[in-house]
This record gives C-alpha cells, structure tokens and sequence, in this order.
C-alpha cells in the first residue's frame, strides 16, 4: 500500500508539473507601441488688397488681364488702360511649419455687376503668382497674388462694376 501511495503521489506531482508547463506555454505575449500625431495649426487667410483693374476705356470688345507675377495689367482688342494703378488681389494666410498648403481659386467665371444697375462683365482666368500647392517650411506666412481676366464686350455701359470671388487654402 506504502508503494502504491508513492506510486500515486509521483503521478500527482507529475500531472502538477506538466500542467504548469503547458500553462507557461500558453501565456500571452504582449508588444507596446506608441501613438503620435502632428497636430496642425488652424489654417487661415485674409484679403489684404483688391484685384483691381484700374479704370479702362473701350473702343470695341476686348479684354484687360492682371498678371499676378509682374502685378502688372495689359489690355487686348478694344480695351485701353486710362487710370488708376490695376494691380493683383494679395492675400496673406498663417499655417503650421513644414506643412504643406493648397491654393483653389475660381473655376468659373465671376460676374461684375455695374453699380446703380443690371449690366454684367465677367471675370475669368484666374491665376496665381506661383504653385497651387506651397511648402511652408520654417515660415508661418504666406502671401498669394491672384490676377485674372476681364472680358468686356462691345457695347458695354460706362461705370463702376464690382464682384467677389473666393481664394481657398487648405491642408491636404
């Protein structure tokens, strides 16, 4: 009996040690990692001058385009410069260092209104004095120059016309 309980109590300490075996082979393993973000600066802008095309004289249909680059003004057809200083629309926006912004500008045309009346002239063409997609690096601002063209049919009625358009800047 003696032999038999010994028997018994090396089988009980075997089945011990083979489920603590197994149960370390199935312990979890477990990995860290880390999360981050680059949390940008809100995006803005401001308008800080008008596209301006001066004061124009016409003699037939015609167009006067502002060149954003040169911030200059020249004139097609039957439209001649008269007055005034036309110059690109200047914006200036803010954005996170090292980031990388994207200039929209009008697709389509805009309309001018003549002001005091209903007669129209549209604006088109938009452009820019650089790339749509700018890298800000160290720097915090940038500033966009926009010119266009406007188209001025035969015919036109004389006096002030006026519109808006919007400039976008975006993150990507």
């Amino acid at each position: 009996m003696l032999a038999s309980l010994r028997l018994l109590r090396a089988g009980a300490v075997a089945s011990l040690l083979a489920f603590a075996s197994s149960a370390s082979l199935a312990a979890p393993a477990r990995a860290r990692s880390n999360a981050t973000v680059d949390l940008l600066s809100p995006l803005t802008i401001q308008n800080l001058q008008n596209l301006d095309f001066g004061t124009i004289a016409q003699t037939a249909a015609g167009t006067a385009v502002i060149d954003p680059v040169a911030n200059s003004m020249s004139t097609t057809g039957g439209v001649l410069a008269a007055a005034g200083t036309p110059h690109a629309a200047l914006f200036r926006g803010a954005a996170s260092q090292n980031s990388v912004v994207n200039i929209k500008l009008p697709k389509q045309p805009v309309t001018l209104t003549r002001v005091g009346g209903t007669e129209t002239l549209t604006v088109s063409n938009f452009t820019l004095d650089g790339p749509t997609k700018r890298q800000m690096g160290q720097a915090t601002t940038f500033d966009i120059h926009v010119g266009a063209t406007l188209s001025v049919p035969a015919g036109q009625a004389a006096g002030s016309y006026i519109g808006t358009f919007d400039v976008t800047a975006q993150y990507p």
